[in-house]
């Protein structure tokens, strides 16, 4: 029987003497789904994103990636399960500007032990499937947001992860470049990345995934299909 690739038992994470941030909250996640994170802004979308790339531990409960329990990973241990199991999109992108589109590309895979020219073969190879292989020597700052974040969603595919984790990542783009990624990342899923979407973005939610989850105040309160969510929020 296929086991989830993420398994979140119970989970709960307090900053301060303030309210939690994450309140008992438990998620399961199946290879391939695409799956929204809803809530507003401090609602704990963004400390269940950094429990799930291993930036952050829970204080209590268990998360569980591709058989990894993350909650117990020191820091180096969790440097090294994000190289190998996790790619995470930003809504700044997160690019170097001193280096170039195919650089910046390849920079996880060197970073893993990879050999530089292994390493930008693979990146041209995304480079080519994204649509953007003409600006592999091009530098960040004269690229659209749209084209800086399909370099963003190349690095964060470069070494094979299980999981690809996105950040608003439509949040700094205009209109059309946003409605452009969002195509991209269902394609992504419909080739078999599993992928979660945090997010304030119904529109964005029902294009991209089949699920979404919703979060108040630190809890989760359901998780149905993004149809019948855009359904509910419309009336």
């Amino acid at each position: 029987m296929t086991e989830p690739l993420i398994d979140l038992r119970d989970v709960s994470r307090r900053y301060d003497d303030g309210p939690p941030a994450l309140h008992d909250a438990s998620l399961t996640v199946w290879p391939g789904e695409a799956v929204a994170i809803l809530g507003p802004s401090g609602s704990g979308k963004s400390t269940l994103l950094n429990l799930l790339a291993g930036l952050d531990r829970p204080d209590t409960g268990t998360v569980t990636v591709d058989g990894v329990r993350v909650d117990r990973l020191g820091e180096a241990a969790a440097a090294r399960y994000r190289r190998s199991k996790i790619g995470m999109i930003f809504q700044f992108f997160n690019l170097l500007d001193d280096l170039n589109v195919a650089d910046n590309v390849a920079l996880p895979a060197q970073l893993a032990g990879t050999a530089r020219g292994e390493a930008h073969r693979r990146a041209a190879e995304l480079l080519e499937a994204l649509g953007i292989a003409r600006h592999g020597r091009a530098y960040p700052g004269r690229l659209s947001g749209g084209e800086r974040q399909r370099v963003a969603v190349a690095r964060a595919l470069l070494n094979r992860p299980p999981l690809l984790l996105a950040d608003e990542p439509t949040g700094a783009l205009d209109t059309a470049s946003g409605q452009d990624v969002s195509r991209l990342l269902r394609e992504l899923n419909a080739e078999g990345q599993t992928l979660v979407v945090v997010t304030h973005d119904l529109a964005l939610a029902r294009s991209c995934t089949d699920r979404t989850v919703r979060i108040v105040d630190g809890r989760i309160v359901d998780g149905r299909i993004a149809e019948d969510v855009s359904a509910e929020m419309a009336r």
